[in-house]
Parts: C-alpha cells; sequence; structure tokens
C-alpha cells in the first residue's frame, strides 16, 4: 500500500457504535444512503440496523421486528413524523423511531438504540 492510498484510507469517516465499554466499527460512513437501512452483524452476534438521514445523522437500532421475531428492519420504509426520523416494519408496517427505539404505533413495544459516532 502506497502512503498516499493508505492516507486516504485513514481519512474515511467510519460508524463506530458502542457496547457500553468500547468502541467498535461497523462500517464506513459512505456505505449509508439517505433514505435506506443496512444490516451489519456484531461481534457477539447481534443484527443491527444502521440508516442515516439527510442532514448526515446516523442511527442504529436493533434488526429484530419485535412482532414478528424477522430480522428486517434494516429493509423497512424510513421516514419521519413531526420531524422524529422512523423505520416501518416491511412486514406489519410498525413504525419505530430511530433515536429512541419506541414503536410509535405501540407505546408498550420498542427496539433496543445502540449510541454510535462517526469518526
Amino acid at each position: 500500500m502506497t502512503a498516499r492510498t493508505m492516507e486516504t484510507a485513514q481519512q474515511t469517516p467510519v460508524l463506530q457504535l458502542t457496547d457500553g465499554t468500547d468502541w467498535f466499527t461497523v462500517c464506513e460512513l459512505s456505505r449509508l444512503i439517505p433514505g435506506r437501512g443496512i444490516a451489519a452483524l456484531l461481534p457477539d452476534g447481534r443484527q443491527v440496523a444502521l440508516f442515516v438521514d439527510r442532514a448526515g445523522r446516523a442511527y442504529a437500532i436493533d434488526n429484530r421486528d419485535p412482532f414478528t421475531g424477522a430480522y428486517v428492519l434494516s429493509r423497512g420504509l424510513v421516514g419521519s413524523v413531526e420531524g422524529r426520523p422512523f423505520v416501518a416494519s416491511p412486514l406489519l408496517k410498525q413504525r419505530f423511531d430511530l433515536a429512541t427505539g419506541a414503536c410509535l404505533d405501540d407505546d408498550e413495544v420498542r427496539v433496543p438504540v445502540f449510541t454510535v459516532r462517526a469518526s
């Protein structure tokens, strides 16, 4: 690898998550496209759904739809209501707040959220 290639690779912004103890890199930030999600496998075997909004804010929630048990939230429809970004499950269409994980259609249900940072 040349010095120029190494320098470019080091400057590529990445998305990182924390498990509460350590930060780890999940993907390059450029892999996220506003309005679309991607799934990633975490070191402990869990799946996470990653999103970025049009302002460049990144979100990470559990990829498992709590209503069906299927790992599909990364393939959901992204939108916003009253300025709150959400993803709607592609199966039964329940909406989950990307910042809090709260289900907007059932106050008793939520999905785990992960703290993210771009570096």
